[in-house]
């Protein structure tokens, strides 16, 4: 082996151990830099798990306090109705016209005075017994209020009537 070629295998290991020192070097400075993002202090990650984890709600309780809780109660001014009555034809399109339209169930169509006769021959107050409370008969089924049980009994009957008014 000459003399220059021991100088080149010296010179590629020299250059070589360097260049990996260097990438030793590199990758503990990324690893010290990345420390902070990945490796946090204990407390921090307590008090964000406590945060998750907390209740809901908390019972209150007056001892806790040092000083009284006084509560007012303020009279608020009661509203006579949020919403006013509906009218019998209102009553007939929001819920009867449904089936009262169409003869579904076997419902009586409104203005077909030979079906609506027989039953207003038996009684305006069974009529309007049947639509509050409900029917099931050989003729067809009503359920109670039409389905509709938000419905006061006052609206149902003004419905009922209305439409005995359309079908005599």
């Amino acid at each position: 082996m000459s003399q220059e070629e021991k100088f080149w295998d010296k010179y590629s290991i020299t250059i070589f151990t360097i260049l990996f020192l260097a990438f030793i070097f590199y990758l503990v400075k990324i690893y010290d830099l990345t420390q902070d993002v990945y490796v946090r202090n204990i407390n921090d990650i307590q008090a964000e798990v406590s945060d998750r984890i907390r209740p809901v709600g908390q019972v209150y309780r007056l001892e806790q306090e040092k000083e009284i809780l006084v509560i007012v109660e303020k009279e608020l001014p009661i509203q006579e109705a949020i919403v006013s009555a509906m009218s019998g034809m209102q009553v007939y399109n929001t819920a009867c016209a449904a089936c009262h339209s169409m003869g579904i169930g076997g419902a009586p169509i409104m203005g077909d005075i030979e079906a609506w006769s027989d039953r207003i021959t038996r009684g305006i107050a069974m009529l309007k017994q049947n639509a509050v409370k409900g029917y099931i008969g050989s003729v067809g089924y009503m359920p109670p209020k039409g389905g509709r049980t938000d419905l006061s009994d006052a609206e149902v009957e003004a419905a009922v009537d209305y439409m005995v008014s359309q079908s005599e």
